[in-house]
């Protein structure tokens, strides 16, 4: 088994509950900008935004991969970003993460109405190498990459 440990270090752990979920069959590059969406917010108001996602009323804006990407209406307005998507597959992943860490919370016998995103990162996981065989000799390549993703919450 591999070991893995949080890329972030607390000297006082009393007052944080950690979540992690590793290899989730979500590629890095659409994870990246949903967290970095939710980094520093509260855990309810998180929560929200990635209801309004899996709904597609709120697009999250791709700062970081945006390269022939389609900009969406009102966005620009409202983030200061034209291009946006709604990566409603890793808004799951993200809204039972943010399950795990809230119960890791109450089990600690932090206030929940209280937790504040403090730390959130996504890292790149193995990505499984396969290759579909087409005519004349050639090959397509289909890949699936996977990501960890981690989440620190504090009491404020």
């Amino acid at each position: 088994m591999p070991s893995w440990d949080y890329s972030v270090k607390f000297r006082d752990e009393t007052l944080i509950a950690k979540a992690s979920a590793r290899d989730v069959p979500i590629s890095y590059r659409k994870m990246v900008d949903l967290v970095a969406l939710l980094r520093g917010k509260k855990l309810s108001e998180a929560r929200e935004i990635l209801q309004r996602v899996i709904e597609k009323k709120e697009a999250v804006p791709i700062r970081r991969y945006h390269g022939k990407q389609a900009h969406r209406r009102g966005l620009a307005d409202k983030a200061g970003w034209p291009v946006g998507r709604y990566p409603v597959k890793a808004a799951k992943y993200l809204l039972k993460l943010l399950d795990n860490v809230e119960n890791n919370a109450i089990d600690k016998g932090l206030d929940v109405d209280r937790l504040k995103i403090i730390h959130m990162a996504v890292h790149k996981a193995i990505t499984l190498k396969r290759y579909m065989p087409r005519a004349f000799g050639r090959s397509t390549p289909r890949f699936k990459h996977y990501s960890h993703v981690e989440i620190v919450v504090k009491e404020v």
